[in-house]
């Protein structure tokens, strides 16, 4: 099985949640680390680790990301990363998979499946000290799920008038992913 490690200056997860009943807010984290078992001639048996520092949110209103980074919600002095790990692997088209494994979040471990698409690759450049190093095999994926932040521990909320709330439930989830084949 082809290892690949994926390229943080290329990964990122984004998230969307709604806020306020009329819209939603987006944030992602740039600091994503891991490693992958994958190739696309036999994709059932693939294998992906995957962890992001919950300390790096981003929404782009420091106070905000602050507020999210509190006890109130990913509460990253005591859980500083969110991690995702794969059990299993389903092929429902020609490069399209459900991934399905433990996602843990400020310490809570839930299973979570991730529509995921691979994007392909390519041979690249590597640039390093302003050198082409390369050529390296880069890969693609897309993915894409949908949680629920209570069944991780994340609750914090406030009412608004006639029984709305500040921040909707359902967290929307996206991850880019650049990876890098190992020599």
């Amino acid at each position: 099985m082809a290892k690949w490690t994926f390229e943080p200056g290329h990964t990122a997860a984004e998230f969307r949640a709604r806020h306020m009943m009329v819209t939603y807010v987006r944030g992602h984290f740039k600091d994503v680390h891991g490693s992958l078992g994958f190739d696309p001639e036999n994709p059932r048996v693939a294998s992906v680790e995957a962890t992001l520092d919950a300390k790096g949110i981003w929404t782009g209103e420091p106070a905000r990301d602050a507020h999210l980074r509190s006890a109130d919600f990913l509460d990253v002095d005591n859980h500083p990363n969110i991690t995702f790990k794969s059990s299993q692997i389903e092929i429902i088209g020609d490069h399209d998979y459900l991934v399905t494994g433990d996602l843990t979040i400020r310490g809570v471990t839930r299973k979570a499946t991730l529509n995921v698409r691979y994007l392909g690759q390519w041979k690249t450049p590597w640039w390093e000290d302003g050198m082409d190093k390369g050529p390296k095999t880069r890969a693609g994926f897309l993915a894409e799920t949908t949680i629920n932040r209570h069944d991780f521990g994340v609750s914090w909320n406030s009412t608004l008038d006639r029984g709305g709330i500040v921040v909707g439930n359902e967290v929307h989830i996206t991850i880019d992913a650049e990876a890098i084949l190992e020599s």
